[in-house]
């Protein structure tokens, strides 16, 4: 029995250009694919991602404001909206 090496390296000597230079970029990309998902991704040092938050978990921010934009902001908000339509 042969192995799949062998039986490309028969393939590739009847096969057209065209095909060959089409597998050869699919090997290419292969191969640069692996490499990139062969790299190991440590996430054991980093903080959790918080999920599944609720919007009480926003309200220690409630009444708080940074900057002197307030006004201006509550105004451009004013200027912006459009009527709601039920």
């Amino acid at each position: 029995m042969t192995t799949i090496k062998e039986q490309l390296l028969a393939a590739i000597e009847t096969a057209p250009e065209s095909i060959l230079e089409k597998t050869l970029k699919y090997l290419q990309t292969q191969q640069n694919a692996n490499s990139i998902k062969s790299v190991p991704l440590s996430n054991q040092d980093s903080e959790p991602i918080l999920r599944g938050s609720k919007a009480k978990d926003l309200l220690e921010f409630a009444g708080t404001w940074q900057g002197d934009d307030f006004e201006d902001c509550l105004q451009l908000v004013y200027d912006n909206r459009s009527q709601a339509e039920f």
